[in-house]
């Protein structure tokens, strides 16, 4: 039985989580959240005070990258994330937790720890993958690639409001350099950078809306998924 993969890259604040979810419920698929992982990973290390000593400690950073203590509790309306028992579902989302996971990104070791934990997913009947890597380096098979972007500024803009949204405190100028850097980091390191698979269907979404966005993909994964 063939199992379908379908990936969603893109930079941070692109809507490629939101629009994975909404892809995912569409076609009944399993659905990765590979950020969170990383997510993850990094607020794992800065508790356990690693994340400023990753190459002084690394045997140690990978065992907790190999073994780490999650759980995702899926409900009705949403889905939890537990880290060691607590649950962390609003707190991985903040901007100083992407920061965490953004600096284990870099790090080829905890990359290849994480990378049989997020291929254990493909599971029937299919597989949407959201990340930054998902086409170019852990599903390169994946049979419909989509690369979302969009502007530094409207991804800045999308950001605040989801933040305000959760309750938190949010600076436009803050945010937009945040996403600036971050852009810079996972676009210049040297493993698995991020870029647009060779195949893939990049969609600009700075002007249009989820809606009409995810009726492109729609129509594209359709051409490509028999």
């Amino acid at each position: 039985m063939t199992v379908h993969i379908i990936t969603i890259d893109g930079p941070s604040g692109s809507g490629k989580g939101t629009l994975a979810a909404k892809i995912a419920a569409h076609y009944h698929f399993n659905l990765l959240d590979s950020g969170a992982l990383y997510r993850l990973l990094g607020l794992s290390l800065f508790q356990h005070g690693l994340l400023d000593q990753i190459d002084a400690n690394l045997d140690q950073c990978v065992e907790y990258a190999t073994h780490l203590d999650i759980e995702f509790k899926t409900t009705e309306s949403a889905t939890l994330i537990f880290l060691e028992g607590v649950d962390v579902t609003n707190t991985i989302r903040t901007e100083q937790v992407g920061e965490y996971a953004s600096k284990v990104a870099t790090v080829h070791e905890l990359r290849k720890a994480l990378f049989e934990r997020q291929r254990a997913f493909i599971q029937p009947p299919g597989l949407v993958a959201d990340g930054r890597d998902m086409a170019t380096s852990i599903f390169p098979e994946a049979q419909a690639k989509i690369y979302l972007t969009a502007s530094a500024e409207s991804r800045a803009e999308r950001r605040v409001k989801q933040l305000q949204g959760m309750g938190l405190d949010a600076k436009i100028s803050d945010i937009l350099s945040n996403i600036e850097a971050r852009d810079r980091r996972d676009m210049e390191r040297k493993v698995a950078p991020l870029k647009p698979a060779e195949d893939a269907y990049i969609i600009d979404s700075s002007t249009i809306g989820i809606n009409e966005v995810f009726q492109l993909m729609v129509d594209y994964i359709n051409s490509r998924i028999k």
